[in-house]
């Protein structure tokens, strides 16, 4: 083999690792975050009617876990707690709070760090650990620390807190409002859920 058709081949098959790569990536990529009420339960598949009409028909995992979404406080927020806020960017760097999500000890590390959200436009989520509550007179102030960096989160009072306590699949039924992370999308493009969290009492999930 010549040296011209050697390094044709090592070019080739850089490319073709450099197009797996991509092909990955963009498999891992596609989730959906679905925020919705069931309509139906059909054995392992939920009919539900997500925030803005979309009819969706979403199966749910062999293994699914589900956990009860329930109401909590600022109370029962301490340092070491490891927390999901979605809030939007303030001018002096801060995050305003829309919501905030109370991780149960067995889920800490779920998804830490800071990115984009889709609760509103330009939202942001940070799931972190407390370092710091500091109780002011028209809000609380939260410093959160991920690996790499951390937040300040102003919380307004009358945000909505939530914590995630453990469910089971009885609790998937008519009328439940539900929230799923991330539903894995199939190629013929259904949706299968491994995670979901669904209100319990009538909370919608606020997430």
């Amino acid at each position: 083999m010549d040296r011209k058709t050697k390094w044709r081949l090592v070019t080739v098959a850089a490319l073709a690792l450099a197009v797996a790569i991509v092909a990955i990536a963009s498999a891992q990529e596609q989730t959906v975050r679905v925020r919705g009420t069931i309509d139906g339960i059909d054995g392992q598949t939920m009919s539900v009617t997500a925030r803005d009409g979309t009819k969706l028909a979403i199966k749910i995992a062999d293994n699914a876990t589900v956990a009860g979404v329930v109401k909590a406080s600022m109370a029962d927020i301490k340092a070491g707690s490891y927390v999901g806020i979605a809030g939007m960017p303030q001018e002096d760097g801060s995050q305003r709070a829309l919501e905030v999500l109370i991780f149960p000890e067995a889920m800490r590390g779920t998804a830490e760090g800071f990115r984009p959200w889709d609760l509103r436009p330009n939202s942001t989520m940070t799931n972190a650990t407390v370092a710091e509550v500091v109780a002011k007179a028209d809000a609380q102030t939260m410093t959160l620390k991920y690996k790499d960096g951390e937040k300040t989160i102003v919380v307004p009072p009358g945000v909505p807190i939530v914590a995630y306590v453990p469910g089971d699949k009885s609790e998937l039924k008519v009328g439940a409002k539900i929230f799923i992370a991330g539903a894995a999308k199939q190629p013929d493009g259904s949706l299968v859920a491994a995670r979901i969290g669904v209100g319990r009492d009538g909370l919608t999930p606020p997430m």
